[in-house]
């Protein structure tokens, strides 16, 4: 029989099968010895133990389009990455961070910006534009007033989509509007330090409609850089990609180089400033350099 891998806890694997059931399983041995893990989203082949107490073995699992390292899982066609307008406040260095990770890994980022009724202050079109310059599509949403609900399903529909971002923003909510249900345990902030109540301890595999799942994953607080160096780091700034052409040198970094195009243009405001700072915070950390760059 043939399954999807929904969860995987303390090495039991649950996996729905074609015909709706969900089976708890162990991995064959055969699987160490190559040295694959089972993942969830991974498409598989089970045998089965015990019909009624719906227990089985995965004994083959499926070739895989996508992988992830951090949630690790597969077959993942997009991320939804997750923050908040206020309550949380947003960390635009984490969110970069995320952007920098889904790109490494291949796979398409779409940013949403949730509780949109706390702010009207937010700078919206600023931070669109930013990202948007950088070749993001930008959603801002409310998930209590249910504002911007049709245009996350649009881009969700057919797709298997891991949704990231920190505790707090309203991920276990979301995903509860769009099910219609109630499929995962909410969170509030702890009112002293407003940091998000962690609802999320496993990656797991939810299907909200037909042929559309949804992977909710922990909430990070931090996230190394992963998939870049201080020297390809300019890379994942697609905003800077036309201008990168016209500095005085051909490998311009950004930083300290004289006839910086890309220096000019943050200058006159054509290039996101907030963007090109937290590039620089980023560049700092890469190449352990402790000295603070100064803003402007």
């Amino acid at each position: 029989m043939t399954g999807k891998i929904v969860k995987g806890i303390a090495g039991f694997y649950y996996v729905n099968t074609e015909d709706k059931r969900t089976f708890e399983c162990k991995a064959k041995g055969s699987f160490r010895t190559k040295k694959l893990k089972p993942l969830v989203g991974d498409d598989c082949e089970i045998e089965i133990i015990d019909e009624e107490k719906l227990t089985g073995n995965i004994t083959e699992i499926f070739p895989r389009h996508s992988t992830m390292i951090r949630p690790a899982c597969a077959n993942v066609d997009q991320a939804l990455v997750i923050f908040s307008v206020k309550s949380p406040d947003p960390n635009f260095n984490l969110l970069d961070r995320f952007l920098i990770y889904m790109e490494s890994e291949d796979v398409p980022c779409i940013i949403c910006f949730n509780k949109d009724d706390l702010d009207a202050e937010f700078n919206t079109e600023e931070i669109k534009k930013a990202y948007e310059d950088a070749g993001f599509s930008v959603l801002f949403i409310s998930a209590r007033d249910k504002k911007g609900i049709d245009d996350v399903k649009n881009i969700l529909d057919k797709k298997t989509t891991v949704v990231a971002g920190p505790s707090g923003v309203g991920k276990s909510t979301l995903i509860n509007l769009l099910a219609e249900k109630e499929v995962m345990e909410t969170g509030g902030l702890m009112k002293k330090i407003e940091r998000g109540k962690q609802t999320t301890r496993h990656a797991e595999l939810m299907p909200i409609w037909d042929g559309t799942f949804i992977m909710d994953t922990p909430g990070f607080t931090s996230l190394e850089v992963f998939g870049a160096d201080k020297n390809g780091l300019c890379s994942f700034y697609h905003e800077f990609d036309k201008a990168s052409d016209e500095c005085r040198f051909s490998d311009c970094i950004h930083v300290n180089e004289p006839g910086c195009r890309v220096k000019e243009l943050v200058g006159d405001g054509t290039i996101s400033k907030l963007r090109y700072e937290n590039y620089l915070n980023l560049y700092k950390e890469l190449s352990g350099m402790r000295e603070t760059y100064k803003k402007g």
